[in-house]
């Protein structure tokens, strides 16, 4: 898709100033869609539905007036028809579709700045095929990620609460007949295990009372810039979900990229807006020195080589795309490589981490249960 951005002003200060609703924890881009008490927020598969419907009704020669009109009739949330009433409203009063999406708020400015580009150019209908692709591969790529941790995340935690469940309730009932014995002097995994259930039994309110506050805390702090700095550095680090969660935003950085260039974005403006919602630390700070060098006169990839976060053969086949003029065409091949990578470990990872929480919860129970029926088995043997 080739538009021409000669004539297009570029964004508006009120745009620079408005700021996607990205969430910003350690494992939000998991979780960045689920949404608690009603919220009328538009999450991702709202808006990849929304695209597309665009583009269906505007193939089928409906105008936006009448397009907006369907899609806000079918809306069930009545804070999601109130949306779209709005943005149907702006329209009618005069505004474009990109600035009546701009203004209500729901929207991050690489969505309504594309919009605008295919106003401007006439390419509308490619435009809305592009955003619904994004948020497609988008949705793909946290369900990829949610589906190979949902079963672990399960068994752990039924491994957790049968473990706290034994340490509370089994192992005190064998620790009043231990008592009983005069003079016996317990093995020391029995010993081992009844420190430890006295420890829960103990401390455990102090414990849920820590993780609370940690929680409460943690939610306060999410969006602040040393929590998101220290968050990321930590996920990066680890050593499975750190390759996992760089190849995420990689994919959505690569795409966004791919998307901005082949519609002949200038660089500099490109780069704003991919920055404003990628919502990963780590790339949104490195787009920001990333922004004054490419200003200075620097290369993409000199530009992006100075930061860990793009590994060497991207720095390199962007290195290549610049001298040959194929930078959008790079950037589209290196999203699909990546999305294809992710789906690939998220998988493998799934069927290694199932069969190890099951091994995991076997061995703890049978460990608790083996050490609260030693003492049984040697005072029977001793009087055999």
């Amino acid at each position: 898709m080739a538009i021409d951005l000669a004539n297009i002003q570029t964004q508006s200060p009120k745009a620079s100033n408005t700021k996607p609703k990205e969430e910003k924890g350690i494992f939000d881009f998991l979780n960045k869609d689920i949404k608690f008490f009603g919220s009328s927020g538009l999450d991702d598969q709202k808006k990849e539905h929304f695209y597309s419907e665009l583009n269906i009704l505007f193939g089928a020669g409906i105008d936006i007036k009448t397009a907006l009109e369907l899609i806000e009739a079918e809306q069930i949330k009545d804070g999601d028809r109130l949306l779209f009433k709005k943005i149907k409203d702006a329209v009618i009063g005069g505004s474009s579709f990109s600035n009546a999406l701009e203004q209500s708020g729901e929207f991050s400015p690489y969505e309504f700045f594309s919009l605008r580009i295919g106003e401007e150019s006439g390419k509308l209908p490619e435009v809305l095929v592009e955003l619904s692709s994004f948020f497609t591969k988008k949705i793909k790529q946290k369900r990829l990620v949610v589906g190979a941790l949902t079963y672990p995340a399960i068994v752990f935690s039924v491994s957790i609460g049968a473990i706290f469940f034994m340490m509370n309730f089994i192992v005190p009932m064998f620790t009043d007949v231990f008592k009983r014995f005069k003079g016996g002097k317990l093995p020391y995994v029995t010993q081992m295990i009844i420190n430890i259930s006295h420890a829960m039994s103990t401390y455990s309110v102090y414990f849920f009372a820590i993780v609370g506050i940690s929680v409460a805390f943690i939610y306060s702090q999410r969006n602040q810039i040393w929590y998101r700095k220290l968050s990321s550095s930590l996920v990066l680090k680890s050593p499975i979900a750190g390759e996992i969660t760089q190849k995420i935003f990689l994919a959505r950085f690569c795409h966004s990229m791919g998307l901005l260039i082949g519609a002949k974005t200038p660089m500099i403006e490109a780069i704003r807006l991919v920055k404003k919602m990628i919502g990963f630390y780590p790339i949104e700070h490195s787009l920001d020195i990333v922004e004054e060098k490419i200003f200075k006169g620097e290369s993409l990839n000199a530009s992006l080589s100075g930061f860990p976060i793009y590994n060497k053969r991207m720095i390199s086949l962007i290195k290549v795309a610049e001298e040959v003029n194929q930078l959008d065409r790079i950037f589209n091949q290196l999203s699909e490589q990546y999305s294809t990578e992710v789906e690939h470990q998220t998988s493998l990872i799934g069927s290694l981490i199932e069969p190890f929480m099951i091994i995991f919860l076997g061995v703890m129970v049978a460990v608790i249960l083996v050490s609260m029926y030693l003492p049984l088995f040697q005072l029977s043997s001793s009087f055999g």
